[in-house]
Formats: C-alpha cells, sequence, structure tokens
C-alpha cells in the first residue's frame, strides 16, 4: 500500500520573514509590495509509505486582481503578460483541478479508460478544506475506490496531522530567500523553484533512508 498526505498553500508577494540579523543599532527592512489581489498558490503532494516514499510533486497557478471596469479593457492574457505571466498560469483550485491532481499522483496515464485499477492500493490523507469534500469530488470518489484510491479525512482542527505541513514550512521559511516580489511572475517563479529544490531534498533523503536500511549490520 502506498500512502500520500495532499495539501494546499498560498504565497503572497510578501513574506513576513521569520528570522533575520544585521549590525547592531541598525534596523533589519524587508521591501514591500502590497498583495492587491496577487498571489501564487499550489497543491502539492508527499508520499511518506510506500514505493513512491519521499516523492514530492506539485502544481502551481497565479490569482491577479479582479478588473472593476464593467468592460475590461485588457484581455486576460494582457494582464497576464503585464505581471510576467501567461494566461496558462492563471487559475484558480477548484474540484475539476483537485480531481485532476488526484488523478495524476495516482498515476494514471491520460489514455486510461474507466476501467483502469492501480497496482497497489492508495490512501489519499486530506483536511477538511470545502474543495476536498465537495459534491464534485464526492460523486468521483466511488470511481477513485474502483481505482484502488481511497480519501482519508483528518480529524477537523487538525493540521499538525499532515506529514506535508513541515514540507510547506520549510519551503515557505528556509527555500525562498528573497522575501518580496513586485512581479507576480517573479514569485512564481521563486515559488516553483523553491519548490523543485525541496523535492529534490526530500528525494535524497528517502534514497539515504533506503540505503542506510538495507546495510548489512
Amino acid at each position: 500500500m502506498d500512502v500520500c498526505h495532499v495539501d494546499e498553500v498560498g504565497f503572497s508577494p510578501t513574506r513576513v520573514p521569520n528570522y533575520s540579523g544585521g549590525e547592531r543599532g541598525t534596523r533589519v527592512e524587508v521591501a514591500y509590495a502590497a498583495p492587491a489581489g496577487r498571489r501564487v498558490n499550489a497543491i502539492g503532494v508527499y508520499f511518506t509509505d510506500g514505493r513512491a516514499a519521499g516523492h514530492f510533486m506539485y502544481d502551481t497557478w497565479a490569482s491577479l486582481p479582479k478588473s472593476r471596469a464593467k468592460k475590461p479593457r485588457k484581455t486576460v492574457a494582457e494582464m497576464a503578460a503585464q505581471h510576467g505571466l501567461t494566461e496558462a498560469d492563471l487559475g484558480v483550485l477548484d474540484s475539476e483541478r483537485f480531481i485532476g491532481f488526484i488523478w495524476t499522483l495516482a498515476g494514471r496515464p491520460v489514455e486510461a479508460g474507466s476501467d483502469w485499477v492501480r497496482e497497489r492500493p492508495l490512501w489519499v490523507v486530506l483536511d477538511n478544506y470545502s474543495v476536498h469534500k465537495s459534491g464534485v469530488v464526492e460523486q468521483e470518489r466511488g470511481r477513485g475506490q474502483e481505482a484502488g484510491i481511497e480519501l482519508i479525512y483528518l480529524p477537523a482542527y487538525s493540521p499538525k496531522l499532515s506529514k506535508i505541513e513541515p514540507v510547506w514550512n520549510d519551503i515557505k521559511h528556509h527555500q525562498i530567500p528573497v522575501r518580496s516580489y513586485a512581479q507576480a511572475g517573479q514569485l512564481k517563479q521563486a515559488v516553483e523553484e523553491a519548490l523543485a529544490r525541496k523535492a529534490e531534498l526530500l528525494q535524497a533523503k528517502a534514497i539515504k533512508t533506503t540505503n542506510v536500511s538495507q546495510s548489512p549490520t
């Protein structure tokens, strides 16, 4: 059996540093960029047990300020380009995106039919976020069970039980050294680089742990 933890996280243009340092008598300042509707969100999965243990994968998308004009003067593509993004970089976390991510992490091929079944059972551990328990997700849950995928919901108000939370914490506080970005595109690039770096670290740690456990005593 394989077990993984899935969760979402958001990144604002400016994040408060968890600690900093400077010369005695001087004030450390971090440049501030108002969010103004700009944000980079991510959904991730961290495998804790099974053949894929240590594997971390993710998807990201950006949000931009909504136009207050009755007739927007710019297209979505033009708005994205203004922030250093493409239209494909934009999106929101809805039930369809969540379901697609679950099927992807489960390893279902794009061309697979409705009778596809996973080689090994998979438990997907989740919190009680509304998207995770939407009517659309509940309808798809039965298909997932037939394919060997079971959604396991944590007790309410217990984020510490999710084993992906320490992953997000390290990414936010240690993997993104620059704390403020003037452009959403710059923030998205920094977030994706941090996510990729963390994925490599987790994979290397998993390989090292496996080698140690298999070494003769």
